[in-house]
């Protein structure tokens, strides 16, 4: 089968589809044949070696965390799903490849009427965004801006916000705006002014606060009399330690009922999932998704299609 490895920290030139064997179901676990998997900008650090000191990596490594796919094969003891069935899922660092092999436990049901594209998103982008407004725990009638909002996590963060009934405020570029507009959200443009703009779109204040992008965001809210216990930042962790506020992120919905729920939102149009692209499963084509990641400049999600739906057929 092929996937994506590197054998070495750096740039997205690192990256290279490569023929690696098949894995088998062990006892409890099912192999998975991957449809499409998500990319994350969080994977971009792990292969720099940013983040070596936490999550070194295992020479070759593999990429990727979040995928949506059909079972191939299910292991002994497992009776919860059977072959040809729909799952999307979470397995860190191996998730972009043909097939996977992990627990069943870490599979939740893809429902049928939810597209592939989408479907890669959930258990990474949308638990993260799940995670950052219950920490936050918006309100009916609070204000809650959301940093980055036209983002992978925003997007959903934004969207689960008004979800629980409150006026949600998304900071985007001027590029964004009218998608933001176009799902109840009111946009505010980053950058010189956006403290004056938030103050204005608020005057009554601002109850929440969840930070996507970094860039000052928390010092910001702060500013603007947030409460640090209803700030959630998934970037600036020395503002954590400075303010003391929340850094929930997808670890902490690292969970297939918290999947599924999000699955069935997405599948019934409560949440939209903007896809900016999705690329073909080559060498090429992996490292250009990473490279379009990597500008911070984005609407939406970016997925890998890794079989189509005739590889699919012949490979289950």
């Amino acid at each position: 089968m092929k996937a994506v490895k590197f054998t070495e920290y750096g740039g997205p030139d690192v990256l290279t589809v490569v023929e690696v064997p098949r894995p088998a179901a062990g006892p409890g676990q099912v192999v998975v044949a991957v449809m499409t998997a998500a990319t994350n900008p969080g994977e971009i650090g792990i292969r720099e070696g940013r983040f070596a000191a936490i999550w070194p990596a295992n020479f070759p490594e593999g990429q990727g965390n979040d995928f949506a796919g059909y079972v191939a094969e299910i292991g002994s003891g497992v009776h919860d799903f059977a072959v040809g069935d729909e799952v999307i899922g979470f397995a860190p660092r191996s998730a972009q490849a043909e097939y996977i092999a992990l627990g069943a436990g870490r599979v939740a049901a893809k429902p049928a009427d939810l597209p592939w594209e989408a479907a890669a998103t959930i258990a990474g982008a949308g638990a993260t965004a799940w995670a950052s407004v219950a920490a936050v725990n918006p309100q009916p009638g609070e204000t809650v801006v959301v940093s980055g909002a036209a983002g992978g996590v925003g997007i959903y963060a934004a969207q689960l916000a008004r979800l629980r009934g409150a006026d949600v405020i998304g900071t985007a570029g001027e590029a964004n705006a009218s998608l933001l507009n176009s799902l109840g959200i009111r946009p505010a443009q980053y950058g010189p002014g956006l403290s004056a703009q938030l103050r204005e779109l608020a005057p009554n204040g601002i109850d929440g606060y969840i930070d996507t992008f970094g860039s000052g965001n928390v010092s910001l809210a702060v500013s603007l009399g947030v409460q640090p216990q209803r700030i959630n930042t998934l970037i600036d962790q020395d503002a954590v330690q400075r303010f003391g506020v929340h850094s929930e992120a997808q670890e902490q919905a690292d969970t297939p009922a918290i999947w599924a729920e999000l699955a069935g939102l997405v599948a019934r149009g409560d949440v939209t999932v903007p896809i900016a692209a999705v690329y073909d499963f080559t060498t090429e084509h992996v490292r250009r998704a990473y490279r379009d990641v990597g500008t911070r400049h984005v609407s939406g999600k970016r997925v890998l299609r890794i079989m189509s739906t005739h590889q699919q057929a012949g490979h289950i």
